[in-house]
């Protein structure tokens, strides 16, 4: 997708965005896809909608900070975990009953490679992929792009705070068996389980974070 907000707004600033259907034959994706684009691009202040004229692409000066930097310079760590306690539990509630065999696998796959990171760095980049696989496998676009926006404000005032542990994640740490019991809770079709798997291994996050940080 990275590629296709470049390519939506090479036209520079006052260009007029085409109609969905004319960009996703331009380019070759599906409406849904320039669709994601185009809110991504204006919920980052790159692109503004004028009612009766259309959208048009948004100087850099005009746009300024954008709506995501602004998120990320006025939320602290405990309103990123308050948001993902409120939103997250629901998402798993729901990808408990619309999850396909192919993401359950993939949510398998990545939980094991948390496993064998070699780094926190590492770890975190999976630890996103696996939660933004579950906002997805809830099969509601609106819901998974509200979690990729708490998403990115999470990495970006979340992780910061806890880079001061050891290289890697101990053999014994505590989400790998809470990655575990969720994972099992969207395969058992189970709502109320998952609910509450996810809702305990963000608490116990929210807990470290505050906390001893251990």
């Amino acid at each position: 997708m990275l590629d296709l907000l470049v390519r939506l707004t090479e036209g520079g600033p006052g260009t007029r965005i085409p109609p969905e259907r004319q960009l996703a034959a331009q380019f070759g994706v599906s409406r849904s896809e320039i669709r994601k684009a185009l809110a991504r691009l204006e919920l980052d202040g790159r692109l503004s909608r004028e009612v009766g004229r259309g959208t048009f692409v948004r100087a850099p000066a005009e746009a300024g900070a954008s709506h995501l930097d602004v998120l990320r310079g006025s939320t602290s760590p405990r309103n990123a975990m308050e948001a993902r306690l409120v939103l997250e539990p629901e998402l798993a509630s729901l990808a408990a009953v619309n999850a396909t065999f192919k993401q359950i696998e993939g949510m398998r796959a990545l939980a094991q490679q948390m496993r064998e990171a070699g780094t926190w760095k590492d770890y975190e980049m999976l630890d996103g992929r696996l939660h933004r696989l579950i906002a997805e496998a809830t099969g509601n676009p609106l819901l998974a792009e509200i979690h990729r926006t708490v998403d990115d404000v999470r990495r970006a005032v979340v992780w910061r705070w806890l880079d001061t542990r050891p290289i890697r994640p101990p053999q014994d740490y505590s989400s790998f068996a809470e990655h575990d019991a969720l994972i099992d809770a969207i395969e058992q079709h189970d709502r109320l389980k998952a609910t509450e798997a996810m809702r305990r291994h963000l608490q116990t996050t929210m807990d470290k974070l505050m906390g001893t940080r251990a």
